[in-house]
């Protein structure tokens, strides 16, 4: 039995970490310059950034059409594999409804909505790596990764509301107002959308420790097989004190895997943004 699994490129998984377990990945489309461009192959985070301070305007994100999942979907199954395919939460993107259908077209291709994005995405994919491991077919993991994701938590530290703005997600007065109060909001995702949470206040690098120790701190509700720590440019001694943190908090487990944001979380955040992300037990 032969399983592949696929994943949209919003996962945020490293190249070291697609290449070690041998995952397939859709790109998403990103717009700018009148130029559409391939997700992690075409156009990285920098060329955002760089978009963005040269124009003030984001880029756009698009999903696959169903050609394009038909196309990937057809190559896989022509070798012999059945396939998992894990996409970007339904209520993000039009992704999931045109790799639903492609897979009602090519069969024997099950797909799962991860409800979620980024490397919250991310662990439901590893955890279908896992199980195909472990001989599962593909039907049975999608029922066990459907089921998983009700248990990821998912959450973001965001350094400035700019990009927030930018992209339509927050009025002025809102920008104006957690700008003169150097306001940082926590991002949730919750049932499969984006929230607003706690805001913390002052420089960045403090809060992300704040927001680190307020996320972790007291859990006995965690599986201990990994965590991810998932963030966009921020200062690598921030990032080793997150991890530091981690330890302090909750020893013990199997992995920290730190991964930089792809296009989309980049996006929708800006720079200096910061998450730890996990499953609950």
């Amino acid at each position: 039995m032969k399983v592949k699994i696929i994943s949209d490129s919003t996962c945020d998984l490293s190249p070291e970490l697609i290449e070690k377990y041998d995952i397939d990945i859709m790109p998403l489309y990103v717009s700018m310059d009148d130029e559409t461009k391939k997700d992690g192959l075409e156009v990285t985070p920098e060329d955002i950034y760089s978009h963005v301070e040269k124009t003030g305007v984001l880029p756009k994100t698009s999903a696959p059409n169903l050609a394009d999942y038909v196309n990937l979907f057809d190559k896989w199954r022509s070798e012999g594999y059945s396939i998992v395919h894990f996409s970007i939460s339904s209520a993000f993107s039009s992704a999931y409804h045109s790799a639903t259908l492609a897979a009602e077209e090519v069969g024997d291709v099950y797909v799962v909505d991860s409800r979620n994005l980024s490397t919250g995405q991310g662990l439901v994919v590893l955890h279908g790596v896992d199980l195909a491991k472990e001989g599962k077919s593909a039907s049975e993991i999608k029922e066990e990764c459907d089921k998983l994701t009700e248990k990821v938590e998912a959450s973001f530290v965001v350094d400035s509301i700019d990009y927030l703005h930018k992209g339509g997600r927050c009025s002025s007065v809102a920008a104006l107002g957690a700008n003169l109060l150097k306001l940082k909001p926590c991002i949730e995702v919750i049932d499969g959308k984006m929230t607003s949470a706690k805001k913390y206040r002052g420089k960045i690098d403090k809060v992300i420790i704040d927001y680190v120790t307020d996320r972790l701190r007291g859990r006995e509700d965690i599986e201990k097989n990994r965590i991810f720590i998932t963030h966009t440019k921020c200062n690598p001694e921030t990032v080793n004190e997150v991890r530091d943190k981690i330890n302090e908090l909750l020893p013990g487990f199997a992995e920290i895997i730190e991964t930089t944001a792809g296009c989309t979380i980049t996006s929708h955040c800006g720079p200096n943004t910061l998450g730890v992300l996990f499953v609950r037990s």
